[in-house]
């Protein structure tokens, strides 16, 4: 008898060349290979607010459906670190000077469209965005100290200390995937609106990229 795929292990399967498109970008290029200034860094993370404002409203909408619920974790809530980062990398009217680029618009509206009333769609981004904050977000975190010596303020969007072990929890994360109660047709759904997620995530980068070389160390 056939031993059933989990559905973790599909969903990263599915997203893997998407993943690795996503790496490929031309603005993540640029800020891993040092060669992006702290204000081009200061961008993303003005895109990160916007983007984890909206997912994390749709989590508190979320916290008491038995299916999606289970993912809502208070340890791993990004914006207030973003407050945080963004008074440092920004000054005290952060807010009135940072501003969303038309990929992040878009991503914002997906999520409101998605996220706030649908389990599936809710997790699909929420997968996308937060064990890739926990995988290879942690290099931009390394990055920020050695390039610029930023070790509190202006790189805690990265620090998932709160969490305890990052595998512990991962292993954690593939099981809440891999035992929620979906059939074949809602995995699938589930599998689409990831890749979507995906490529809003490629889409920011991009809009980042358009004005990268006013943003490049000397």
């Amino acid at each position: 008898m056939a031993v059933a795929t989990a559905f973790s292990q599909i969903l990263r399967e599915s997203t893997r060349q998407v993943h690795e498109r996503a790496h490929h970008s031309s603005y993540l290029s640029a800020l891993l290979d040092g060669s992006l200034t702290l204000p081009g860094y200061t961008r993303l993370a003005a895109q990160y607010f916007f983007i984890y404002s909206a997912l994390e409203r749709a989590g508190d909408a979320m916290a008491g459906d038995p299916v999606g619920g289970p993912f809502v974790v208070d340890e791993l809530r990004r914006t207030p670190a973003l407050v945080a980062d963004l008074e440092f990398l920004a000054g005290p009217d952060w807010r009135s000077v940072i501003e969303p680029v038309p990929a992040t618009l878009r991503y914002v509206r997906r999520l409101e469209e998605v996220a706030f009333d649908w389990p599936g769609g809710f997790v699909a981004h929420h997968y996308t965005r937060y064990l890739g904050d926990l995988a290879g977000g942690q290099v931009v975190g390394k990055l920020l100290q050695r390039e610029h010596g930023i070790t509190g303020p202006g790189a805690l969007f990265y620090d998932f200390s709160r969490l305890g072990s990052p595998s512990a929890f991962r292993t954690r994360y593939r099981a809440l995937l891999d035992g929620a109660p979906w059939d074949e047709a809602e995995r699938r759904r589930v599998v689409s609106e990831t890749l979507v997620a995906f490529e809003l995530n490629i889409d920011v980068l991009g809009d980042l990229a358009d004005t990268l070389d006013a943003y490049r160390a000397a």
